[in-house]
């Protein structure tokens, strides 16, 4: 505002006059409207909250939330000055109040959907919520509500604000899954003492035979099938007619309580909810959910020993943990099945490349945020990176507390801990499975993160630089002895389970008929004896030859048998290595191998070192196959092209809404053979570092397409170059020559669509004009940042192939579709348990059953 506002405003707010006070800022107030995101329970830079000290403040025209510490940066840097301050305080009720009255609460629909972790009916706390208008830079205040001496505009904007929904609430009309809200009655929810304990399996209907799509009641235990659910599974219905005659709102699906959480459907608001209190309110009727598992053929996974399943021994249940606090050891909030989000960011974060480019460059990057930073990639890893690192969100409690806490046997609310939901809203967006509340392959999500660094890190320093290196991989023709050898780019290595090296088969025989007979009878299952496979036969198997499926020999210009063997052509710093225990059964429902593998400390893969042609050895012609022509019974021209190839457009649609490149996305989803959009995801991840990543499709034998992999001086009499016209006209406005090159090939010459590329392509322009266009290469930032291209490939940080482990991810459950993560990580000479808010001290860390595992290079 200018001095002649600001000197209006002070002259009103010494006369007392709030409505006059406001006049020279009304034109920087605004209504929500819709599609306006409210952030009022979050800042957009830390991760305070309205209960945080100094709680949080609402622009009043971006809707834009910060605590105290960044409010000051966004007033300098947009000159907006009307706040909303939203405060939430607890303190201790007094003793001797009415013992088992409702705590006392000022504006309770001020924050409706604030999340909190605290139980807001406690006995021993009470809770209120205060609203004010804060104007800066005097910081003079108004408190809420205040209608009488309000402009009713502002009074209007103050009630949209307080009431708006979530801003992580999917907006989009045609989203097909609507993000599940807290119900309106988890925190009040009335569990009636009746003695009612559930067993672990056995339910049926308790108004019918039915023993499927069962529903718990959590209000009085009972036990009653439904038929109104998403599923689709048979009932009669006595669950809902339960509701309708007791009034009680809140059911679980039995059989869906994992230590994630459950499925829970509230009568009253007719849909899906989620109860941040399910854990306390299923222990009401005897069930920890850290010992529940999904069902799965009628047989709990908990009904096996503790001492082996794998839930118990991961999670280092039974054995009392020392917990962590301080800096590196801040826990993340599950937001529902978003364990594996929070198991890779804490790998990553423990990683130096990774907190110096983040929290080392935190202040520049918070600076030269864009206006809303909620949706900046580098401010949100930088948000989350401090959030972990700084200690902040993880502070022991005092000696007081303690105390309190063994004379009370309960323990008092507790901030600690990040929420990482405006972090995950981002890097999910218009992706259709991590956007999803489902669980996820954390494996995927690494990759799908690496690839966001990627686009999106600053000038020369790129942390994901660690995980890069190159693969050799040697093709030979089995009937001409002759070889090819080409080069990938590839983050990690993905290690085959040798299940035939099993070293206790006979005991693995044994229990597998045990298991087909319990299942039979329909009895428990035996105690679990998980296959042991040495690490040593898992490498082994990683460096044999595979076969390679329809392979065309140059050398006799034939179909032929071909294998493939892949080779470290550089190692990396950081070394990750996936173990593939995914695999799909018959039904075509992923499942998973449950092996014991004795993952080494110490990893040298030296010999595995890729060494190029070999004397002796022939290379294989370069040429590539013919084109097939179909008999043309017309007898028509030997140039006769095929109909266009048949390409999944919804999978390249998905492909496409992440941000790459649309003729990539046709190439992926081609070379892939359709199998859909996480495959064609995967090839992307290989090949997105090559010259011609999005330049168009060509196939061999279709209309306007040359041999894949001609290269500049490729098959000639097919050419893609696009009409001079055409250049022309984009040239003319203002775009350089180049671009429009690069925009119509990257479109098959579609005039419309280029422009569209090119807008969606800024960074392109910034780009300089003399680069050579051999050089294209896929968007690896926003527009915000300035790449500087290297015209000798990606980066690549070669050394010694020696490392050691200092983190794992593992994996509990039988499916990526199912289950829970957690990480383990080596800091300060102790390995740590990361299991979601839970940070401890490892006593018995299982090295053995990991998924993904995380090397250092030993220096030399």
């Amino acid at each position: 505002m200018g001095s002649s506002s600001a000197a209006a405003a002070s002259a009103a707010a010494a006369s007392g006059d709030v409505g006059e006070l406001l006049v020279p800022y009304m034109p920087t107030i605004r209504v929500p409207k819709a599609g306006d995101r409210v952030y009022k329970a979050e800042c957009a830079f830390s991760f305070h909250a309205p209960d945080s000290e100094g709680g949080i403040y609402v622009c009043m025209n971006t809707f834009l939330g910060f605590g105290r510490e960044h409010v000051e940066r966004h007033y300098r840097k947009t000159g907006q000055c009307v706040y909303m301050h939203l405060k939430r305080h607890m303190k201790e009720k007094v003793t001797g109040a009415s013992g088992g009255a409702l705590p006392k609460r000022r504006n309770t629909k001020l924050f409706l959907d604030l999340e909190s972790n605290a139980d807001l009916n406690n006995d021993d706390y009470e809770y209120e919520d205060e609203a004010k208008l804060v104007i800066f830079p005097d910081h003079y205040e108004i408190p809420l509500p205040n209608i009488e001496e309000l402009p009713a505009l502002v009074t209007i904007a103050c009630d949209a604000v307080l009431s708006s929904k979530s801003p992580y609430r999917k907006q989009d009309p045609d989203s097909w899954e609507e993000e599940l809200q807290v119900s309106k009655h988890a925190n009040s929810l009335v569990q009636i003492d009746n003695g009612v304990r559930i067993p672990p399996s056995g339910w049926k209907c308790s108004k019918c035979d039915l023993r499927e799509n069962l529903w718990l009641n959590l209000t009085d235990g009972s036990i009653l099938c439904g038929k109104w659910f998403f599923d689709g599974s048979g009932g009669n219905g006595h669950a809902l007619e339960h509701y309708k005659e007791m009034g009680y709102p809140l059911a679980v699906k039995l059989g869906t309580i994992t230590p994630d959480g459950a499925d829970v459907y509230s009568f009253d608001e007719e849909e899906a909810v989620l109860d941040p209190h399910i854990a306390k309110h299923l222990a009401h009727f005897g069930i920890d959910m850290l010992q529940m598992h999904v069902i799965e053929n009628g047989l709990r996974d908990n009904d096996i020993k503790p001492r082996v399943s794998e839930w118990e021994v991961i999670q280092e249940s039974g054995m009392k943990l020392k917990p962590m606090y301080g800096p590196g050891y801040t826990g993340m909030k599950n937001l529902g099945n978003s364990c594996y989000v929070n198991s890779v960011l804490q790998a990553l974060f423990s990683i130096p490349e990774f907190q110096r480019a983040y929290v080392g460059n935190l202040p520049r990057i918070f600076d030269y945020s864009p206006m809303d930073p909620t949706q900046d990639f580098n401010t949100q890893m930088a948000k989350l990176g401090h959030g972990l690192l700084s200690g902040q969100y993880s502070k022991p409690p005092t000696k007081s507390e303690l105390i309190e806490q063994v004379m009370k046997e309960e323990q008092k609310p507790q901030h600690n801990g990040i929420s990482p939901r405006m972090f995950k809203a981002l890097v999910s967006k218009g992706h259709p499975e991590f956007s999803s509340n489902r669980q996820q392959d954390a494996h995927e999500f690494f990759l799908h993160l690496i690839n966001l660094i990627e686009r999106n890190h600053i000038g020369s320093e790129n942390p994901s630089d660690v995980f890069r290196f190159l693969v050799e991989e040697r093709t030979q023709c089995c009937q001409s002895r002759k070889v090819r050898y080409t080069e990938r780019v590839d983050y990690l290595m993905q290690l085959p389970v040798a299940m035939e090296a099993a070293t206790n088969k006979d005991e693995l025989i044994a229990y597998e008929l045990k298991r087909r007979e319990a299942e039979t009878a329909r009895r428990p299952p035996p105690e679990l004896v998980r296959a042991r496979i040495p690490f040593s036969a898992c490498l082994q198997a990683f460096s044999e030859p595979d076969n390679v499926e329809d392979f065309w020999s140059s050398a006799l210009q034939a179909k032929s048998a071909g294998v493939k063997t892949s080779r470290f052509a550089s190692f990396p710093e950081y070394l990750v290595v996936q173990i593939k225990k995914f695999t799909f059964g018959l039904d075509w429902i992923p499942k998973k191998l449950d092996v014991s593998i004795d993952m080494p400390d110490l990893l040298d893969i030296s010999h595995l070192r890729a060494t190029g042609l070999q004397p002796g050895e022939e290379e294989l012609p370069d040429i590539s196959p013919p084109i097939i022509i179909p008999d043309d019974p017309k007898g028509g021209m030997m140039n006769h092209f095929m109909e266009t190839p048949d390409i999944d457009e919804s999978s390249v649609m998905q492909l496409a809404e992440m941000g790459f490149p649309l003729e990539a996305c046709r190439k992926a989803v081609y070379y892939t053979g359709n199998m859909g959009a996480e495959v064609a995801f995967n090839w992307i991840i290989a090949h997105m570092e090559e010259p011609d990543f999005a330049e168009p499709l060509v196939i061999p034998g279709y209309a306007g397409a040359a041999f894949p992999g001609a290269g500049v001086s490729g098959f000639a009499g097919l050419d893609n170059q696009p009409p001079e016209e055409m250049v022309a006209i984009i040239a003319s406005m203002g775009f350089q020559r180049n671009v429009a090159l690069r925009a119509l090939r990257a479109t098959n010459n579609n005039l419309e669509h280029a422009l569209d590329w090119i807008f969606s392509h800024p960074e392109q322009e910034e780009e300089n004009e003399t680069t050579s266009e051999a050089m294209d290469v896929e968007n690896h930032v926003n527009a915000n940042i300035l790449v500087v291209s290297d015209p000798e490939g990606p980066k690549i940080k070669d050394g010694s192939g020696r490392y050691e482990l200092f983190g794992f991810i593992s994996h509990m459950g039988t499916s990526t579709m199912s289950g829970h993560y957690v990480c383990h990580l080596k800091k300060e000479g102790r390995w740590v348990i990361y299991n979601d808010l839970k940070v401890c001290a490892s006593e018995q860390p299982p090295r053995e059953l990991g998924y993904i595992y995380f090397y250092r290079r030993i220096s030399s």
